[in-house]
């Protein structure tokens, strides 16, 4: 369960809350995924991997724990099959020392834009997780991220919150179900995951057709 505090929505029932339900709930909101946007997620970092550039992920909570699963997959599961270039995917989430200081000496609001102020550089990646779109901490990246320049990215569920005018592309999840959002995000990270390295390992990288239209100029 994410440590991001919202209820989630309950069936009504002889089966409410059971996991059968549960799934069925599931298996319909599959249907109801932006795949537009989540293809066009998939196109982005194929040309920060084109470009050499470098992908920045963060998040609280179950969102935080994604951030670091996606860069795992990333950087491993693009490395293996290929030689040369590499995809370089970096977890804001995962130094915790660096963490804590900005947290304690600072604001728990700054422990993501700080950190990018370090590294990101124009054309980079910053994708943002959270199942809320709201955090305070994942909004103030993403604004710095566009003032270094960045591409911005993200995967949200409710409404898209406060992050979702501030992606270049962002993929909402239609659910106020917390659970099931999170859900649906280790699915959507893995769905791009296994897009980007068939687009290394087959040497042909997706064009970014699909996202011209919805990039900053």
């Amino acid at each position: 369960m994410s440590a991001e505090n919202h209820n989630s929505t309950r069936s009504t029932g002889a089966d409410a809350g059971s996991p059968s339900d549960y799934f069925q709930r599931l298996s319909k909101l599959i249907r109801q995924l932006p795949f537009a946007a989540i293809e066009a997620i998939a196109g982005v970092i194929l040309r920060a991997y084109e470009e050499n550039r470098t992908v920045f992920v963060f998040g609280n909570g179950g969102s935080a724990a994604s951030a670091s699963h996606m860069m795992v997959d990333m950087n491993k599961g693009t490395g293996e099959p290929v030689a040369g270039k590499r995809l370089k995917v970096m977890a804001l989430t995962d130094n915790v020392p660096l963490l804590t200081a900005w947290a304690n000496d600072s604001s728990y609001e700054k422990v993501f834009a700080e950190q990018l102020k370090n590294f990101v550089q124009s054309g980079d990646v910053a994708f943002a997780i959270s199942g809320s779109g709201d955090s305070a901490n994942v909004v103030l990246a993403l604004e710095t991220a566009r003032e270094y320049g960045a591409v911005t990215v993200g995967i949200s569920g409710y409404k898209g919150g406060k992050m979702r005018p501030l992606c270049d592309v962002c993929a909402v999840v239609p659910s106020d179900n917390m659970q099931m959002i999170e859900d649906m995000h280790h699915a959507i990270l893995h769905s791009i995951f296994v897009a980007v390295r068939e687009g290394i390992v087959s040497g042909k990288p997706r064009t970014m057709a699909a996202v011209t239209g919805r990039l900053r100029k």
